[in-house]
């Protein structure tokens, strides 16, 4: 499947990248000393795992179905891993905004400002890029974890624009009646991209949690109630009911129409003629979508 491959192998490229920022952010935040730094490394280097665990569930959501034990298939894990990522960025930026705080009340932390702009400079200029990369890939791809790792590297981009900026006003401030501030700007900055930063992953966790808990999305719901209304009212049929549910990338769709006894309907061709009807109407049909439509002459079974 040529989608699934283009999103494996910028997945693949992500975690690349992400492993070898994370290593040079542990080197540099330590020999800087900045801790800011060494989390920025930290987070990179959870996030190469969260990447990880994405290229699994896209190399297993791709497969066929398990005709005995996953008979639906594999869609169902995808917003699991989604919310759990976003969940595990969610708690890293609370434990970043403690070590803010807990580094603050100690009086700050003195920093070896050349280095610590040096890797803000390089990390910065490579988060953007894989930003941007991701980004553009993405439109064609389509893919929610791809989306998500985009977002990943635009907070890795932001973190280290904002050290970049902390970092240069704290070395312009040395030397002058201010330099007692400087210790703090590490924590300050930590601080306050902490609190920024947790609402971008909130989002992929409320969107995940809707898929896991099987809500329907509204505008699907409202799209197959149009079509339904029109086929019922044009082919005379009594009452139907629709159930639909997006687990990932997949779709459900379960309609159930009542058909009157001097229905026209006399035949499981004309049956399937109307079938394909309402597929083509609804549209967005292939391998991600499963569509059920059943044809009943007593209402209890709806």
């Amino acid at each position: 499947m040529p989608q699934a491959a283009a999103e494996q192998g910028l997945l693949k490229l992500s975690i690349a990248v992400t492993v070898a920022v994370a290593a040079v952010g542990v080197v540099f935040g330590l020999m800087s000393g900045s801790m800011s730094i060494v989390f920025d490394g930290v987070f990179s280097a959870i996030d190469a795992a969260m990447s990880g665990l994405a290229l699994f569930v896209s190399r297993l959501v791709s497969r066929v179905a398990d005709n005995r034990r996953f008979q639906f298939g594999y869609w169902h894990i995808e917003p699991m891993v989604l919310a759990f990522n976003g969940g595990t960025l969610m708690l890293l930026c609370f434990y970043a905004f403690l070590n803010a705080t807990g580094s603050f009340l100690d009086g700050g932390r003195r920093l070896d400002f050349d280095w610590a702009m040096a890797y803000a400079v390089a990390v910065g200029i490579v988060a953007f890029g894989m930003f941007f990369y991701a980004r553009h890939r993405n439109r064609r791809i389509g893919s929610d974890f791809i989306r998500l790792d985009a977002q990943s590297w635009l907070m890795s981009a932001a973190i280290t624009s904002a050290l970049l900026l902390a970092f240069a006003v704290a070395w312009a401030l040395e030397g002058t009646r201010y330099a007692h501030l400087t210790p703090y700007a590490d924590p300050i900055v930590l601080a306050v991209l902490s609190l920024v930063l947790v609402f971008v992953p909130i989002r992929t966790v409320r969107k995940a949690l809707t898929e896991v808990l099987l809500i329907t999305p509204a505008d699907l719901d409202a799209h197959i109630r149009r079509v339904m209304d029109d086929v019922v009212a044009r082919h005379g049929f009594e009452d139907y009911t629709c159930y639909a549910a997006k687990v990932g990338r997949a779709q459900f769709i379960e309609i159930h129409v009542v058909v009157s006894p001097n229905s026209k309907l006399t035949s499981t061709a004309m049956a399937d003629a109307i079938r394909r009807e309402i597929a083509d109407a609804i549209g967005g049909e292939g391998p991600h979508r499963w569509l059920t439509i059943d044809f009943t002459a007593d209402p209890r079974w709806l």
